[in-house]
C-alpha cells in the first residue's frame, strides 16, 4: 500500500527566466513587453511581474492570484458581497464599475481602518489605495477512452467537472507589512462537496530587513508550501505551463496535503555577482482532506486524520537573472490517524519526498527537470498489511515554446513509480492488493495555450498514459476495473478580472 502525495508548507515562488530591458514595462497578462508594445518577453517576466507588491494581484512575495478573502472569522454576509462584487466587476463596466468599487473600498475602510489607519482623512486614504481586489474563473472538459479523471470522463460526451473559482484580496497597512488572502472553490470530480469556497491561504507578511544586497521576511497564517518550481503558483491556470502539471510530482490526487500549511515561515534573498539565492524554511501543520484519506484507505474507516507539527524547506539558485535555475526542495510532513473503538487501530502517516528542480531558459523557449524521491510510511493499523513503509521515484522533462507573442506549445515526459522497490508492481499484485498497473504511470503529454485576451486564456492538451499510479481514487472506486494503457483529452477556458 502506498500514498501518492505532493507536500506541505511556505510562501515565495522559484522565478523563471527573461531577457527584460531597463525600460522594458508590463501589461497586464503578465507578459513583458518591450517599449514599442510587442515581443514577449518569457516566463521570468510573467513570474517577477507576480511577485511585485502592486502586480496582478498585488500580492507582493505571496502567490500569483493570491491574496483572497479570510474564510474564518468573515460573516456569511461579508463573503456573499464579495463575491456578488466580484462578479458585478467582471460583467459590469464604464460608471458602474467604478460606483462599484469605490462603495466596495467605503465598506472596508469601515472594517479595517480602525485597526490600521492612521489619525488623518490623508493616511486612511493612503490604505485604501493598497487595497486590491482580484479574481479568475476556469471551466475544464475533460475526456477520456478509459478510466475516468475528474467525473465520469469516459462516458457520454466527456467530464465538466473541472472547475475553479477564486477571488482574493490583499492590503498593506504599512511599508513592510502585507496582509493578502485568497477563497478557492475548485471541484475536481467526485461529487462536488469539495467545490464549497474554503480558505486557500492567508498570511501576514512581514519583511524584517530589506537592502540592495539581501532581504529577510517572515510569514504567519495559511501559507503556500515551497513545493518544486510550480507548488506555490499551481492554482490559477494562467501561472501554470499547462492544463494539468506533471502528476507525478504535483499529485492531484492528494492535492491538499502538497498546497498550504497553517504554521509560520521565514524566507531570505542574497544577491551575489552571480546571480540570485533564496532560501525558506516552514514550521506547521498541513491539511488533510478526504483525497489524503482515500489515497490511504481510510475514508471508509472509523477515525479521523489530522496533521500534525511538519516542516518544509526550499533552497533555489538563480543564475543570470533567471537563464539557469537549480532548486532544492525537502519535507518531513506528519500525520495522526486516531481510530474510534471499532476502527482499526491509531496509525502515524509521514511522508519525506526530496526534490531536484532545474531549468534552463531563453526567451523562446524552457527546458525544465525535476526528479523526486518520496518516503512514505503509515504505521500503528492492526492490519499489519495496511502498514507500509516505501519510496517512491519521480522525475519529468518538458521542453516548452513561445510564438507569435501570445501562443504557447509545450511537450513533456512524465514518470512515477510508487515504490521503487517493486517498479513493475508485480509483487503488490502477486500480493492481492491490486493491478500492478496502480503502481506506476508514464505520461506523454502535448499542450497548446493561446492568450486570446490579456483576462483570458484557452488550452488544449493531449496525455497518452500508461499505468494509473496517479489516477484518483475516487472517479475509479474499483483499482480492478480500470484500464493500464488510455489516453486523455483535455480542454480549458480561464477568465481572469
Amino acid at each position: 500500500m502506498s500514498v501518492s502525495a505532493s507536500l506541505p508548507l511556505s510562501g515565495k515562488e522559484a522565478p523563471m527566466y527573461s531577457r527584460v530591458r531597463a525600460g522594458d514595462r508590463f501589461s497586464s497578462c503578465g507578459k513583458a513587453r518591450c517599449r514599442s508594445g510587442h515581443g514577449y518577453a518569457g516566463p521570468m517576466a510573467q513570474r517577477r511581474q507576480r511577485l511585485e507588491p502592486a502586480g496582478i494581484f498585488g500580492l507582493g512575495r505571496i502567490f500569483p492570484g493570491c491574496g483572497a478573502l479570510p474564510d474564518r472569522g468573515m460573516t456569511a454576509a461579508l463573503r456573499s458581497a464579495l463575491w456578488l462584487g466580484n462578479n458585478a466587476a467582471a460583467n459590469a463596466g464604464g460608471r458602474i464599475r467604478q460606483r462599484f468599487f469605490k462603495l466596495r473600498r467605503a465598506w472596508w475602510s469601515l472594517v479595517l481602518l480602525p485597526a490600521f489607519a492612521g489619525p488623518t482623512p490623508a493616511a486612511a486614504e493612503d490604505l485604501l489605495a493598497t487595497l486590491q481586489f482580484q479574481g479568475f474563473v476556469t471551466q475544464g472538459l475533460v475526456v477520456t477512452d478509459r478510466n475516468n479523471f475528474f467525473g465520469p470522463s469516459s462516458s457520454g460526451g466527456g467530464s465538466l467537472q473541472f472547475t475553479e473559482v477564486g477571488v482574493n484580496a490583499s492590503l498593506r497597512p504599512r511599508e513592510r507589512l502585507l496582509i493578502s488572502a485568497q477563497v478557492l472553490g475548485r471541484r475536481a470530480g467526485s461529487d462536488g462537496r469539495d467545490a464549497r469556497p474554503k480558505l486557500d491561504h492567508g498570511v501576514v507578511d512581514y519583511q524584517i530587513y530589506n537592502s540592495q544586497r539581501r532581504s529577510v521576511g517572515l510569514q504567519a497564517g495559511r501559507f503556500k508550501n515551497p513545493f518544486g518550481f510550480y507548488n506555490q503558483t499551481r492554482d490559477m491556470s494562467f501561472t501554470r505551463p499547462s492544463i494539468l502539471l506533471p502528476q507525478s510530482i504535483y499529485f492531484d490526487r492528494t492535492r491538499s496535503l502538497g498546497l498550504a500549511s497553517d504554521g509560520l515561515t521565514v524566507y531570505g534573498e542574497e544577491r551575489i555577482p552571480t546571480g540570485t539565492v533564496r532560501a525558506q524554511v516552514g514550521v506547521g501543520r498541513p491539511q488533510t482532506s478526504e483525497d489524503l484519506e482515500n489515497a490511504l484507505r481510510l475514508d471508509e474507516q472509523s477515525g479521523s486524520l489530522d496533521g500534525r507539527t511538519s516542516v518544509i524547506g526550499q533552497l533555489l539558485y538563480e543564475h543570470d537573472g533567471g537563464r539557469f535555475l537549480a532548486a532544492l526542495s525537502a519535507a518531513r510532513v506528519r500525520a495522526r490517524f486516531d481510530s474510534g473503538r471499532t476502527g482499526p487501530g491509531d496509525a502515524d502517516f509521514r511522508f519525506e519526498p526530496w526534490i531536484v528542480s532545474l531549468q534552463y531558459n531563453e526567451e523562446n523557449w524552457s527546458l525544465t527537470s525535476e526528479f523526486a524521491l518520496r518516503r512514505s510510511s503509515l504505521q500503528g493499523l492492526d492490519f499489519e498489511p495496511a502498514n507500509f513503509d516505501i519510496t517512491g521515484e519521480s522525475w519529468y522533462v518538458q521542453y516548452s515554446r513561445r510564438f507569435m507573442t501570445d501562443w504557447q506549445w509545450l511537450v513533456r515526459y512524465d514518470v512515477l513509480y510508487l515504490d521503487r522497490g517493486d517498479r513493475s508492481g508485480r509483487d503488490f499484485e502477486s500480493a492481492g492488493f491490486g493491478p500492478a498497473h496502480s503502481r506506476f504511470a508514464r505520461d506523454l503529454t502535448f499542450g497548446l495555450q493561446w492568450r486570446l485576451h490579456p483576462q483570458i486564456l484557452l488550452a488544449a492538451e493531449y496525455h497518452n498514459v500508461d499505468g494509473t499510479g496517479w489516477l484518483p481514487g475516487k472517479d475509479n472506486p474499483d483499482a480492478g476495473d480500470t484500464s493500464r494503457r488510455w489516453n486523455m483529452f483535455l480542454l480549458q477556458t480561464s477568465l481572469r478580472f
